[in-house]
């Protein structure tokens, strides 16, 4: 019993002191694929916010650290083929055409709501908020809704754990 409770404690204190801790401690974590990137409009009309076929990965630790990235499938490249060199259009395709962001996802059991705090971001307004998302889990689908824009459209994004 003793030996048992002293193993115990020394890896509970191994875990600390190396931050390290199982998969499961954070129940979204793991690495997530795009599958839905849509809008609904302020009219209530829904339209793909990324193309016919965003892509998109979303990956979170056992902490609740995580990096996104969704991107139109349709962006256009670079004629120069210098990211340097690019036309107007060719910009606002490759910024409107991608979505990137990282930070910390908290679970708000509350509001039901996921907290991203977002440290870094392509867009770089988001940097240091943190914006509730209210959210649905179904087994390995996760969906959630951002929120408004200055527009009143509201984005949704649904993600499918890779297993």
């Amino acid at each position: 019993m003793k030996a048992g409770l002293a193993f115990a404690l020394a890896l509970t204190m191994t875990q600390a002191m190396t931050g390290a801790a199982r998969a499961d401690d954070f129940p979204l974590a793991g690495t997530w694929t795009l599958t839905l990137a849509d809008q609904i409009t302020a009219s209530g009309a829904r339209a793909h916010d990324y193309g016919e076929a965003p892509k998109g990965r979303l990956m979170i630790d056992s902490q609740g650290r995580y990096s996104l990235q969704i991107y139109k499938s349709e962006r256009t490249g670079f004629a120069s083929g210098d990211k340097k060199r690019g036309t107007a259009e060719e910009y606002a395709d490759a910024v409107l055409g991608s979505s990137t962001h990282y930070g910390t996802i908290v679970i708000d059991d509350v509001r039901h709501a996921l907290l991203f705090k977002i440290a870094g971001a392509s867009f770089k307004t988001w940097e240091g908020s943190t914006q509730a998302r209210p959210y649905v889990l179904n087994g390995d689908v996760l969906s959630y809704r951002v929120p408004a824009r200055p527009d009143g459209s509201t984005a949704i994004s649904e993600w499918k754990r890779d297993r």
